[in-house]
C-alpha cells in the first residue's frame, strides 16, 4: 500500500501521516522539561523517520521558537530528508508585509533552511483582513521562499476568501490545518470539508486522536491532566466508552491495532493528513502503526455513527 500522498505544490510526496511538534519545547501546555525532555523527543524523532514518516509540522509560536530549533537540530544530527511545514502567527502588532517577511526569515534561521516546504497562516486573527496575510504568502511563494502555501483554523468563508485571493495570482492553496477527529467533526458540518473538496485543498488534521481522548486512556473518573482537563465536560467523558470499545473491537479485527491507530486511520480514510504529536518513542511507534492498512468503508461508517452519538 502506498502510504505517501501529494500536498499542493511540494516537490516531493509526503507520508500519509505526519507528526505535529507542538509539544516539542512547549512547557506551559504539554510540560516539556518536566514530564519529558529532549532525549525523549530525540527517540520520538528517530522512531518516526525509521518508520518512513517524512512530514513534520511546527510553528514559530511552539515553545516560542524552541520547537523549530529542536526540529533543525534533529534533522542536522541525523542527516535525513524531511518535509517541513511551519506557520506565521498574526500577532496584533504585526501589520506590515515586512513583519511577515521578517517572521518567515526568523523561522528559516531557527530551522536552518533557505526554503520551507509549506508555510501557513496560523490563525485568521483580526485586526487585519485575511487577504493581507494571504497576499504575503503569495509574495513568498513567487519569490521561491516557500514551495507551497496553506492556512490554519480558517472557517468556510475565510477559506474561500483565501483561495480566491491566491487564485487571482494563479497560486494554489495547498491546505487548511484544523482540528479533526472522531470527537471533533465540525468541519464536516460547517462547510469546510465541502470547500476543500471543491477547490482541491487538503485537510491537515491536528489533534486527530482528540489530545489523547481516543486512546482509551481517559474517562469520567480519569480525566486528562493539565490544561486539557478544562476542555471536556464530565458528561462528554461519560459518553466515550462505547466509542472506545468499538475502536478496540475494530483494531483487534485488523491484527491488534490500538484504538489510537484506528482513530488515525479513520482520519486518513477521510482523505485528511493526520499530524498526531509524539513526545517519546512509544507514541511515535504507535502513530506509525496507523499506516500500511485501511479501514473498510463499512467500518468508517460505523465509527461515524458512534461518533455522532457523542453530540447527542
Amino acid at each position: 500500500m502506498n502510504d505517501f500522498t501529494q500536498l499542493g505544490t511540494i516537490s516531493e510526496q509526503i507520508s500519509s501521516l505526519g507528526i505535529g511538534t507542538w509539544a516539542w519545547g512547549d512547557r506551559r501546555f504539554w510540560g516539556y522539561g518536566t514530564d519529558y525532555n529532549i532525549s525523549d523527543i530525540r527517540e520520538a524523532f528517530v522512531t518516526t523517520i525509521s518508520q518512513g514518516i517524512n512530514f513534520l509540522d511546527t510553528a514559530e509560536v511552539y515553545g516560542n521558537g524552541l520547537s523549530e530549533k529542536i526540529v533543525a537540530s534533529l534533522v542536522q544530527e541525523y542527516g535525513c530528508q524531511i518535509v517541513i511545514a511551519t506557520k506565521f502567527f498574526p500577532y496584533p502588532w504585526r501589520w506590515r508585509a515586512v513583519d511577515f517577511r521578517k517572521a518567515l526569515l526568523n523561522s528559516f534561521k531557527r530551522l536552518n533552511i533557505k526554503q520551507v516546504h509549506l508555510y501557513q497562516i496560523h490563525w485568521p486573527f483580526p485586526p487585519l483582513p485575511i487577504e493581507k496575510w494571504v497576499n504575503c504568502l503569495a509574495d513568498a511563494y513567487e519569490e521561491g521562499l516557500v514551495q507551497a502555501v496553506g492556512v490554519s483554523n480558517y472557517n468556510a468563508d475565510q477559506l474561500q476568501r483565501a483561495h480566491d485571493t491566491l487564485s487571482k495570482r494563479n497560486i494554489p492553496l495547498a491546505s487548511n490545518q484544523v482540528p479533526y477527529s472522531l470527537i471533533n467533526r465540525k468541519i464536516e458540518k460547517n462547510g469546510v470539508v465541502q470547500i476543500c473538496k471543491e477547490r482541491n485543498i487538503r485537510i491537515i488534521a491536528y489533534s486527530p486522536i482528540g489530545q489523547g481522548l481516543l486512546t482509551g486512556k481517559y474517562s469520567e473518573n480519569n480525566p486528562p491532566t493539565g490544561a486539557r482537563r478544562f476542555l471536556y465536560s464530565k458528561n462528554f467523558l461519560r459518553k466515550l466508552p462505547p466509542l472506545h470499545e468499538k475502536l478496540k473491537e475494530i483494531g483487534e479485527a485488523h491484527g491488534g491495532k490500538t484504538p489510537a491507530q484506528v482513530a488515525l486511520n479513520w482520519v486518513i480514510c477521510k482523505d485528511a493528513i493526520p499530524i498526531p504529536g509524539a513526545k517519546n518513542a512509544k507514541q511515535a511507534n504507535e502513530n506509525a502503526g496507523a499506516l500500511g492498512w485501511r479501514l473498510s468503508q463499512e467500518e468508517v461508517q460505523v465509527l461515524d455513527q458512534m461518533s455522532d452519538l457523542l453530540q447527542q
